[in-house]
């Protein structure tokens, strides 16, 4: 009965009368799944605050978040996302916040939910060239000009994307909207799906663990075989083999 989400309140009256032990505390875990959801549902209508703002004007927007900003290998990914007043993947949230295997089953629904998804790169070799903090801000951009809707404005985590469009940025935008947590998903599964395949072509390095951060083993093999043609050259250690 309790695997059942849609109890009636004769049916939990009755249970919570029931003296065996067993019963009550299968009850106590039923009630406190359902608090959980209640929450979660509420933090999910919650994160829509900023949309709402655009959709009340019949505007759209998009989502923009990246990772891989602080790995001594690979690119940054960035990735945009548009979603719509349909969107109801309760789960979606900051991509931090989330297992690998979440991630990975969210994925393919927010590509099928979304309005439009697209996503930017900038390899290693643009960030040694232009930094960090610039390379980002061009992924991003890609990113936006990808979208195959084009949105009427961007809500984005703590960055400024160069493109002509206004833009709201957040503070740890991907907790506070479902865009942003959206594209943080996106942008993260993808990235470690490339780690993983450079994991492949360079395996001494781990980079399907570490994701290209300077983890004790990264760090071993780097000492050992030196930087991979997708390390970062501008970022120490891996500056100290190129003094």
């Amino acid at each position: 009965m309790l695997e059942n989400s849609h109890l009636s309140q004769e049916q939990l009256t009755s249970l919570k009368a029931d003296p065996r032990k067993g019963v009550q505390k299968l009850l106590l875990s039923y009630e406190r799944q359902q608090a959980r959801q209640i929450k979660m549902e509420a933090d999910f209508a919650k994160r829509f605050e900023y949309e709402k703002r655009f959709w009340q004007r019949q505007q759209l927007v998009a989502g923009v978040d990246e990772v891989g900003r602080g790995p001594l290998a690979g690119p940054v990914v960035t990735a945009a996302v548009i979603i719509d007043q349909n969107f109801n993947l309760i789960e979606v949230n900051d991509s931090k916040k989330l297992s690998p295997k979440k991630r990975l089953t969210l994925f393919p629904q927010i590509l099928q939910q979304a309005v439009a998804v697209s996503v930017g790169l900038a390899n290693n070799d643009l960030i040694d060239k232009i930094n960090i903090y610039e390379a980002d801000r061009v992924a991003m951009a890609h990113a936006v000009q990808g979208l195959k809707v084009k949105p009427d404005a961007l809500l984005v985590d703590a960055m400024n994307v160069p493109v002509d469009l206004p833009q709201v940025e957040l503070i740890k935008g991907d907790a506070k909207s479902n865009s942003i947590a959206a594209a943080s998903i996106v942008a993260k599964v993808f990235r470690d799906g490339l780690m993983d395949a450079y994991g492949e072509k360079y395996p001494a390095y781990d980079f399907q663990h570490n994701a290209g951060y300077g983890t004790a083993k990264h760090l071993r093999a780097l000492e050992k075989y030196g930087p991979t043609p997708i390390h970062r050259r501008s970022f120490a250690p891996v500056s100290d083999f190129f003094k």
